[in-house]
């Protein structure tokens, strides 16, 4: 048995695709289908193609999207340095539901309310503001 990937249903393929980017995926692979009519995107960190999160869009919409997709669990990514991270997600426009006040975990939402949690490569880094006296924002 191996792994092969997570599937998120998207509803606005170019939005989410800009958010997994922010993140630090890059496409590897793209299938569309006009007979079943959506597109599959397929995004991983650079140096792990073998662990993509694959967008689902169908061309046709999706009602319930976004919904509270909390029970979907989370995807999770370690990143070199978590403030720097959160920092360059929230100058976009993205907000830090879960802050990292502990300089080691955070969360975010992507734009289908997919949650992501960032985790701090290595030990955590020591705490620092604005993040340790940052409130969290809705759930993740």
């Amino acid at each position: 048995m191996r792994y092969l990937h997570t599937m998120v249903r998207v509803k606005d393929l170019d939005t989410s695709i800009a958010f997994y980017k922010l993140l630090g995926l890059t496409e590897i692979r793209r299938n569309e289908s006009k007979a079943g009519r959506f597109t599959l995107v397929f995004m991983a960190p650079p140096d792990q193609p073998e662990c993509p999160v694959e967008l689902t869009y169908n061309w046709d919409g999706d009602d319930g999207l976004p919904s509270d997709s909390r029970h979907f669990g989370h995807l999770a990514y370690a990143v070199d340095d978590i403030y720097a991270k959160c920092a360059e997600l929230q100058a976009a426009g993205v907000t830090i539901n879960r802050p990292p006040r502990d300089g080691r975990m955070a969360f975010v939402r992507s734009p289908d309310n997919i949650s992501i949690e960032l985790l701090q490569a290595g030990d955590a880094l020591p705490p620092q503001e604005p993040w340790a006296s940052m409130e969290s924002t809705g759930h993740w």
